[in-house]
């Protein structure tokens, strides 16, 4: 890559998109490295208008047809005269992502707008996978990563993200008809679903399936720590940070007797701000782990980034990209060294 541009208007045609309504894109944005903010913007703001092309269509399967067809010229390096187009084209081009990953949001998008439910974890973790796992893999990519294990670990914390999410709204959910615990779970729980759309009530068996929800989220977010040593050093703050930060929530979920029905869970700012001083750790952040194989549900997501050739390699331009590099540079010499240094052993 020799750099990376889309058209300023382009761009602020975006901006002025997610202007806003999208809190939690604005949050990321000032965690992570300005140079991630005009693709990500681009990514985001596409993902808002697919969003919105299939929950406001009457037609599912034709908005999913619309979509398709965008992708396609997308892909094709002839976007359709758009400004959101335009800006997501050169985005999919200059940072090689596998059009499996957008593809996949957005079946997500299209099981969340017909009201789809799910049997059991692993088919939870499917749609986990494509509303939350896709997104922290083309994320992942925008960072200039495309390390297999990078992308498995950033598919694990969209899935504990999107787990807690649900754990966090049960009773929101269920007020406006959507149902997203495992049906399974339900069955054993002897909780009829419609019953429970009915009339949402909060009770020793939700707070049990609460509890499942955020063990299993937990499970995927001590898999992502591993991963955040893998990163540029300059995402690796604010990736842990989004990590911990997001955990938390289940803890407070948790000083909250698990109910999600009668209360929402929220992170107080004073709490956030010990998490984020935390989160300085992940500057070095754990490698054990790392290489663990990914979660079932995104091992094709990880397959697609794979096969996917990479962009044209380049080093970073600007004196804080120059210093980044050499400092990933100098940590590789030293890992080096280490290995070839001999053990000394001392009486």
């Amino acid at each position: 890559m020799t750099g990376f541009a889309i058209a300023e208007d382009d761009l602020a045609h975006c901006r002025r998109l997610l202007a806003g309504g999208s809190k939690s894109f604005h949050a990321a944005s000032m965690l992570l490295p300005r140079r991630i903010a005009a693709p990500a913007t681009a990514l985001y703001a596409f993902c808002r208008v697919a969003d919105d092309e299939i929950d406001l269509s009457g037609g599912k399967q034709e908005a999913m047809a619309r979509l398709a067809a965008r992708l396609d010229a997308a892909y094709a390096g002839t976007p359709q005269d758009d400004p959101v187009d335009r800006a997501f084209a050169a985005v999919v081009d200059q940072f090689s992502i596998p059009r499996t990953l957008p593809e996949a949001l957005l079946e997500g998008l299209a099981w969340d707008a017909v009201g789809r439910r799910y049997e059991d974890m692993p088919a939870l973790e499917a749609y986990a996978t494509r509303v939350a796992g896709t997104v922290g893999a083309m994320m992942t990519l925008l960072m200039g990563v495309r390390d297999t294990d990078a992308i498995a670990r950033a598919c694990d914390l969209g899935l504990g993200m999107q787990l807690t999410n649900i754990a966090r709204d049960v009773g929101e959910d269920a007020r406006e008809g959507r149902l997203y615990l495992p049906l399974a779970w339900l069955r054993e729980e002897g909780i009829a679903p419609a019953e429970f759309l009915a009339a949402p009530a909060f009770t020793p068996a939700v707070a049990r399936l609460v509890a499942r929800l955020l063990a299993a989220a937990d499970r995927h977010y001590s898999r992502a720590a591993a991963g955040i040593s893998l990163l540029p050093r300059d995402c690796r703050a604010g990736i842990g940070a989004a990590r911990v930060i997001y955990a938390e929530i289940g803890r407070e979920l948790e000083r909250n007797g698990l109910d999600s029905i009668t209360r929402r869970a929220v992170v107080p700012g004073w709490r956030k701000a010990a998490l984020l001083a935390r989160a300085a750790g992940a500057l070095v952040g754990r490698r054990g782990g790392a290489g663990e194989p990914p979660c079932e549900a995104a091992s094709y997501l990880v397959e697609a980034v794979a096969a996917a050739p990479s962009p044209a390699s380049f080093i970073p331009r600007g004196w804080g990209s120059r210093l980044i590099w050499a400092l990933e540079l100098m940590d590789r010499l030293d890992r080096e060294r280490a290995v070839e240094r001999p053990v000394r052993v001392t009486a």
